[in-house]
């Protein structure tokens, strides 16, 4: 039997092969007790390892969709065919549009899932699924997490905290939450544009929220008095510059003159391409008018969803005493894996191997672009992180760049949304951390010529 699966690229590809298979399945193509592919022949003719295949075949099984039979392999179970056709019935009259499938995922904040040390990292998880894990854990963090992020923060940023400096998360938006209500009333503010989950937390603490234009050199200083502001130096966000020392500098005398702190969101530094690095704001002020932010997202993987705050010395009792009732939201599990991985070497060698890839991503998604979109097209920030901004000619918009993009099966993302007081039709979001490298520039071209096209019909 020959099986023809079309991965997205978008999710796990044992997930691509069970929901395909399924369907293959509800809609009969594959009939009642049809022998399947062996695993080892499907493998080798999908080009995958047999271990996703088998993560497929063990999903359908569990859902009965699918039986096996000892040392015979696996069959299309018989199921009530009359019942799921109805129901799929119903589900299609439903839909009013069809949105095609994401064949090349553009988008923003992923990562390469293909890259990730799954063997080391799931080898170090079984090591810790022990009666040890039972109780809750420090609501701190883990103590073993909180050194071994000091340890890296001392050997990676250039500046040293104690690990009762240290506030483990999950996720950037939790640990601004928890900082939002410590602080209480108070007026905020934050890069415009910006992080727009930033801003949606300032919303929902009905802050008074001041929005302060960037420029070139990045954020600029707040022309009314706040009492904090959260700004992204190393990278910023969307634009993509990085702050030079001189910013850096200004910004922290204003913070001390105004008896202000300014929440550092570094959330992709250690992904710089071009230049050396420069120092962030913790380690020029030596953590006094910084709250310092960084995240695994990125390093690791977003679905690890463990973020980390570090607390100037002189916030920290009073930090306590407020939280003194507070409860860990962090998997205990999850932190200790995180603390053994980092101690063994396995993350400073991961994150190495990161930059090499991303690297060499970035370099032929920029060639691409410039070959196939040409001088229209002008590309911003791509000294680091994880994505580019790419400037549109007059005559496509935004919204317009997006739904050609999505007609072609290319996710990519919007920049107007980190905007919240300016109306802005021009620019568009290319993330290239998950899409793999030799899909980049096939992706380009479909964008080249769906953009294209339409301008030629235009005109």
């Amino acid at each position: 039997m020959e099986i023809s699966i079309i991965f997205s690229n978008s999710q796990p590809k044992y997930l691509d092969i069970y929901e395909q298979l399924k369907t293959m399945i509800i809609n009969q193509t594959l009939t009642t007790n049809e022998q399947l592919p062996s695993k080892r022949n499907l493998a080798a003719n999908l080009n995958v390892s047999i271990h996703t295949v088998q993560e497929a075949y063990e999903q359908l099984a569990s859902e009965g969709y699918i039986y096996s039979v000892q040392r015979s392999g696996y069959y299309i179970s018989p199921y009530d065919v009359d019942w799921e056709q109805f129901t799929i019935q119903n589900v299609d009259e439903k839909m009013t549009e069809t949105v095609a499938p994401t064949l090349y995922n553009f988008n923003n904040g992923q990562v390469d899932q293909q890259a990730f040390p799954l063997k080391a990292w799931l080898k170090i998880y079984k090591k810790h699924l022990t009666a040890a894990i039972v109780p809750n854990g420090p609501w701190q963090g883990d103590l073993a997490l909180r050194e071994q992020i000091g340890m890296y923060i001392k050997k990676s940023k250039g500046f040293t905290c104690d690990s009762d400096q240290i506030y483990v998360y999950s996720g950037t938006q939790q640990q601004l939450t928890e900082l939002c209500r410590f602080f209480g009333n108070v007026n905020v503010a934050i890069e415009e544009p910006g992080f727009k989950r930033a801003t949606a937390i300032f919303k929902q603490q009905q802050l008074d929220i001041q929005y302060v234009r960037i420029d070139e050199k990045g954020a600029t200083i707040p022309p009314k008095p706040c009492r904090y502001y959260y700004i992204t130096p190393a990278h910023q966000f969307p634009f993509g510059g990085v702050m030079p020392i001189d910013r850096r500098i200004e910004l922290l005398k204003w913070a001390y003159e105004n008896d202000a702190y300014l929440i550092e969101d570094d959330y992709d530094s250690e992904f710089r391409y071009k230049g050396s690095p420069i120092p962030p704001l913790a380690q020029l002020d030596l953590l006094q008018r910084v709250i310092y932010f960084g995240t695994f997202s990125k390093t690791l993987m977003p679905s690890v969803r463990i973020s980390y705050m570090i607390l100037p010395k002189s916030l920290v009792k009073e930090f306590n005493t407020f939280y003194t009732s507070q409860k860990t939201t962090v998997s205990s599990v999850d932190q200790r894996v995180i603390a053994e991985f980092m101690e063994s070497g396995l993350y400073t060698k991961h994150i190495a191997k990161m930059r090499t890839l991303y690297r060499k991503k970035r370099q032929k998604l920029t060639e691409s672009l410039h070959f196939h979109l040409g001088s229209d097209y002008e590309i911003i920030g791509d000294a680091a992180g994880l994505h580019i901004v790419l400037k549109l000619p007059i005559y496509l918009n935004e919204t317009l760049a997006i739904s050609l993009a999505e007609k072609v099966g290319v996710a990519i993302d919007p920049i107007s949304t980190s905007y919240q007081q300016s109306k802005v039709d021009q620019f568009v979001m290319i993330g290239y951390g998950a899409i793999p490298f030799e899909d980049i520039d096939k992706a380009a071209a479909l964008l080249s010529n769906e953009w294209k096209n339409h301008h030629q019909i235009r005109i």
